[in-house]
């Protein structure tokens, strides 16, 4: 399903953004720590589940990953910008489908077990538009699983350059989900060890304003190593019972209702 009309559009994401973010992703501590998590919470909730729908789905590094947790009869990668599909498409198996549309129009009903949202529902100013649609697409008794960058006063520059409509609020989320047909399974913040770190990046007074300064993507291997093996020990503790009240993310598992 591809719109032309859609093609250069800005809405929610600049897709210029796709080349910096795909060069950088699969070496990046947040980006590799994160992935863990989910497919973690993927195994521990839903470990029967055969089909998986991520919406914006990007340049498809997180659906690399859930496509080699287990053996799936159907993945699919679904963006609205046709820059993030060709990524997507050039690096995941020809078996995985991909289609082009708007997160707050999804034409599905009850296709898979698992849906996911990786960083996508803040862009959106009616995100519950989109929780609708993850319901809509989601098997009864299935599930989502849902990530958005968290607390409003950690706003800054850098979500304005990624045109973020909001941060969440503690709690937020998960009334939106329950009231969207979700049962809340799981809920916790991620990146809470690095947060003081995070704070004192996202405060300082910054000139620069592209997207790899602002995300600090070029960062020395040593560092990179040292808060990877930080955020993979929070990850471990968060999937043994954790669960971590503050950080930069919050991350929250649904039932289908």
């Amino acid at each position: 399903m591809f719109s032309p009309e859609l093609a250069n559009t800005t809405s929610g994401f600049d897709p210029d953004a796709f080349d910096t973010v795909a060069q950088f992703e699969a070496g990046h501590f947040w980006f590799v720590t994160r992935n863990r998590l989910i497919v973690g919470l993927a195994d521990r909730f839903f470990p029967r589940a055969r089909s998986f729908m991520e919406i914006g789905c990007g340049t498809g590094f997180v659906l690399r990953a859930i496509a080699g947790s287990r053996e799936w009869d159907r993945l699919v990668g679904s963006e609205l910008h046709p820059a993030g599909l060709a990524y997507a498409r050039k690096y995941l198996p020809p078996k995985v489908e991909f289609v082009q549309m708007d997160a707050r129009d999804l034409p599905a009903e009850r296709i898979v077990d698992l849906t996911g949202a990786f960083d996508v529902v803040e862009h959106i100013a009616d995100d519950e538009a989109v929780l609708r649609g993850l319901r809509s697409a989601t098997k009864s008794g299935g599930g989502t699983i849902i990530a958005v960058p968290q607390h409003p006063w950690l706003w800054s520059r850098a979500d304005e350059i990624f045109h973020h409509q909001r941060r969440y609020r503690r709690g937020e989320l998960e009334a939106k989900l329950r009231c969207n047909g979700f049962e809340v399974l799981f809920s916790s913040s991620f990146t809470s060890l690095l947060l003081p770190l995070m704070m004192v990046s996202r405060f300082k007074p910054r000139k620069a304003s592209a997207i790899e300064d602002v995300y600090e993507y070029k960062l020395n291997p040593a560092i990179n190593a040292l808060f990877r093996g930080i955020l993979e020990a929070e990850v471990r503790m968060a999937l043994a019972g954790v669960r971590w009240p503050v950080g930069g993310s919050r991350v929250v598992v649904g039932r289908a209702i």
